[in-house]
């Protein structure tokens, strides 16, 4: 049978690509639509009006710090526990691989309150009578990578899995320990999951709200992030703040993954 008439009783290839491209469009309208709507429902002099606004600038502070600090922190832990998970076999590694991903389908509110409780523990006290956590900004930090570093633990295995580890075998029979090894080749080769892990975990940061609001609160010039001032916009009717105040974490949000996608260009390019 000719590749022809196999086609013909095969069907044609329409349906398939018409229902997935619709699917797709549809997704994506979903997204401009979002945003579209928050762009028409709020001005510049919002925008202006809301930044004029002490508190709002001091939740922009307390967000860009924390949300860069715990970016930092996360990929910190994240490069040893993917390269781990990627590299070796161990006993209870499934157990392990489950533990890593629960910050991710618990509940935000479940993390928040398992922080609080946490800290209500012995240790915690403990660190408490040394550092005051709970309801300070150390507790912003926290909440942040508590899960963020979840997202970026999986964003660095999936790159390690990507790398042959040929090239750490031959760097190991030339005379290399395991860490040199790992400094020399592993590390400059993941790279760019490297600036993928630490802007996911800036922008997962940038968006956490449940833990924050369980374990640090939302009071004003001390715990409030920024997506504690739209809570509280909300709560006090002023929705043109809160939807300013919007606007500028999906600005920042945005702004991070262009220069993540050009830095990505570039190394491509070498």
């Amino acid at each position: 049978m000719s590749s022809r008439n196999r086609h013909a009783a095969v069907g044609s290839d329409l349906p398939f690509f018409a229902t997935f491209t619709a699917l797709s469009i549809a997704y994506v309208l979903l997204i401009v639509a979002l945003l579209a709507a928050d762009v028409s429902y709020t001005s510049l002099g919002d925008l202006l009006h809301a930044l004029e606004s002490e508190e709002i600038r001091y939740s922009m502070r307390l967000s860009f710090i924390s949300c860069t600090i715990t970016a930092i922190l996360s990929v910190w832990f994240a490069i040893p526990i993917g390269y781990l998970m990627s590299r070796y076999e161990f006993r209870g590694k499934a157990l392990v691989d489950g533990i890593l991903d629960i910050p991710i389908v618990l509940p935000p509110m479940v993390i928040g309150l398992s922080l609080l409780i946490l800290f209500q523990t012995g240790p915690g006290q403990a660190v408490e009578s040394l550092i005051p956590v709970t309801f300070h900004v150390p507790s912003v930090i926290l909440a942040q990578f508590a899960v963020a570093c979840a997202f970026a633990v999986r964003s660095m295995r999936i790159t390690f899995d990507q790398i042959d580890p040929r090239s750490e075998l031959v760097a190991l029979t030339l005379g290399c320990n395991r860490g040199m090894a790992f400094r020399r080749v592993a590390l400059p080769e993941a790279g760019r999951g490297v600036l993928s892990a630490g802007t996911l975990a800036w922008a997962r940061a940038l968006g956490e709200f449940g833990p924050i609001l369980v374990f640090s609160g939302a009071t004003r010039m001390r715990t409030e992030v920024l997506p504690s001032t739209v809570f509280l916009e909300l709560s006090v009717g002023n929705i043109e703040a809160a939807v300013a105040v919007s606007l500028l974490m999906v600005t920042a949000a945005v702004f991070v993954l262009v220069i993540t996608r050009l830095v990505g260009m570039k190394r491509r390019s070498w």
